[in-house]
């Protein structure tokens, strides 16, 4: 890489070749460059700026530091007091006394050249975090979902709490208890509750329990038993509402049944009363929109492949019937493969996918 004053000495050289005539190609094969190098820095700002590369040799500022000055700052940093301090409390700590040695950056950049610029002091530098790892549910009993909600009571500054823990395949509710107070006691009794009702026991690979990172739910006496029952644990990224997406969607559409109190529940009795009614009806009535309208209980069941064979047949025979009214295909009623939570990239799903080999009806 040629540096900014041999470029500027170049192309005056041979810019006077080429008025005495020499050929502007020769002249600047005899100068060691192609001629487009030529072209290329007068086009652009490279006889101004130089070299716009990263591992260029750039002339070095005329304020810069000397090495008299950062000899003194490695010097002030290296002090007793200045031990476990980072740069950016060094610098107005000694602007409280007067002094000023360089910036907070310069600091830095001198530590780091030093191989100082570590983490002072005991703390540990900070990771990154990455997204939650993946999880791909095929069948049920292979990825689970809980959280905790608030029930209100009819006296102000009261709540009763409701546990749900949710199929991520088929959206079932396969466990829900509600009590008068937030206890992990009641969290890990719902776990092994679920756990026999589900009949875990048998499964060669047990279920992912994915849940947020309330305290409730993270307890040593909750993963004692999830340790217990083989069950692995999953957790969301702290503040991050969607990645426990399908719990959030189940409390919204609890909360907005028509049958839900507006004015709070007047007991505990009355409230689990209503809570059972409700994990009735949505796992078996309701006509769940993300597994294409059946209920949760027959896709649980593996009931949803004979359901929407039969609703495919009869939008067939419909179109069969009055071909005039169908201006393209029937209505989708293919099965609903696997079911992601959290994709933390779409390759992991879609290669998955293509594994399961899954053939949907024809439409």
């Amino acid at each position: 890489m040629i540096g900014l004053e041999d470029r500027q000495a170049l192309a005056r050289d041979i810019d006077v070749a080429h008025a005495a005539g020499a050929r502007l190609r020769t002249a600047c094969a005899t100068a060691g460059i192609e001629l487009r190098t030529l072209q290329r820095w007068k086009i652009g700002e490279g006889l101004v700026t130089g070299d716009g590369r990263p591992q260029a040799v750039r002339p070095v500022p005329s304020h810069a530091l000397s090495v008299a000055e950062r000899a003194q700052l490695l010097g002030v940093a290296n002090e007793p007091r200045f031990a476990a301090v980072p740069p950016a409390r060094i610098v107005p700590m000694l602007a409280d006394e007067g002094i000023y040695l360089a910036s907070e950056s310069s600091f830095s950049r001198v530590l780091r050249a030093h191989g100082q610029n570590t983490r002072r002091g005991r703390a540990k530098a900070p990771k990154a975090s990455r997204p939650p790892t993946t999880h791909i549910a095929t069948a049920p009993r292979e990825v689970w979902c809980w959280d905790m909600t608030y029930l209100p009571a009819t006296v102000i500054g009261r709540w009763f709490h409701l546990y749900l823990i949710l199929d991520l395949y088929s959206r079932k509710i396969v466990g829900s208890e509600v009590h008068d107070t937030d206890d992990s006691d009641h969290a890990a009794h719902l776990v092994r509750r679920t756990a026999l009702a589900e009949s875990i026991a048998t499964l060669d690979s047990k279920p992912v329990l994915h849940g947020d990172n309330g305290s409730t739910l993270k307890a040593t006496t909750v993963l004692a038993m999830l340790k217990w029952l083989g069950v692995k644990p999953s957790y969301s990224r702290p503040r991050v509402s969607d990645d426990n997406a399908y719990a959030e969607a189940l409390f919204r559409t609890a909360k907005y049944r028509p049958e839900f109190p507006s004015k709070g529940f007047a007991d505990l009795e009355q409230a689990r009363t209503w809570a059972a009614g409700f994990v009735r009806w949505y796992n078996h009535d309701h006509r769940h929109s993300g597994i294409r309208y059946v209920s949760p209980a027959q896709r649980h069941a593996g009931d949803d492949h004979a359901i929407l064979a039969a609703r495919h047949a009869l939008y067939t025979r419909a179109r069969e019937i009055n071909p005039a009214r169908w201006s393209g295909r029937t209505r989708n009623w293919s099965p609903i493969g696997a079911v992601t939570l959290n994709p933390e990239r779409d390759s992991i799903v879609q290669t998955h996918s293509r594994a399961l080999d899954i053939q949907p009806l024809a439409a």
